[in-house]
């Protein structure tokens, strides 16, 4: 789907700055489903330890098959890792669902990660936008810019690209969720969409990443990137 593509692809453009190649620890996608990003990862940083870490026993196993990538079954609010163990935790979409201490994960990726790691997150944005969709993948919390640089400074990290994106296709985003009542048989935007479709979304979100690559920042959006350090 197009937007998991521009997710991707945001993620690993935020590191891009990132001293991530000349150090050896592992890298953690911490909440990686079942394996799309960290196969992603894989890829981006052959040759280097990448790991990956879910709560459901079942995605771990599909991880594992599609990245070929040691996995772990934990919670990112008790990472089964010892301090300093990591150059740096991917996070895409986990922060913000229900049963997780956002204060107390954000307290534990600190605590991993190895001094000058990077912390890369990506969360959705605006609480008033909690609609059908996010009941339908747990999500709990949406954030803003602001709000989230006051978590992570709370919990030590220093802040260094905080931006919104899903710029473009945002005022769409408002009129499925918020405008046009709800379908009960479809309670989530996560699926397959016509070709035609796709490719427009993937060309308009290249744009928004190619932006990105240049750190500039968005002024709203459907989701949040984040990268902070240590």
């Amino acid at each position: 789907m197009w937007w998991f593509a521009a997710m991707h692809a945001n993620l690993l453009t935020a590191a891009q700055h990132s001293t991530l190649d000349r150090c050896g620890l592992p890298i953690l996608d911490a909440g990686c489903g079942t394996g799309g990003f960290l196969s992603r990862l894989a890829e981006t940083y052959y040759g280097r330890c990448i790991v990956g870490l879910d709560r459901d026993y079942r995605a771990c196993t599909l991880a594992a098959t599609k990245s070929a990538r040691p996995l772990c079954t934990g919670s990112i609010d008790a990472l089964p890792f010892r301090d300093a163990a990591l150059a740096a935790i991917f996070s895409a979409d986990v922060l913000c669902h229900q049963g997780v201490d956002e204060g107390r994960a954000l307290r534990e990726c600190y605590r991993c990660l190895c001094q000058g790691g990077w912390l890369i997150l990506n969360l959705p944005a605006y609480r008033w936008m909690l609609s059908r969709h996010d009941a339908a993948v747990s999500n709990v919390q949406r954030y803003t810019v602001t709000g989230l640089r006051r978590l992570l400074e709370a919990a030590e990290f220093r802040p260094l690209y905080l931006t919104y994106w899903n710029t473009l296709l945002f005022p769409l985003m408002v009129i499925a969720r918020k405008l046009i009542p709800g379908n009960a048989s479809v309670a989530s935007d996560v699926k397959l969409y016509p070709r035609r479709l796709d490719a427009f979304c993937r060309a308009v979100m290249a744009c928004e990443t190619a932006l990105m690559r240049r750190r500039a920042g968005l002024p709203f959006g459907g989701s949040i990137l984040a990268v902070a350090s240590k």
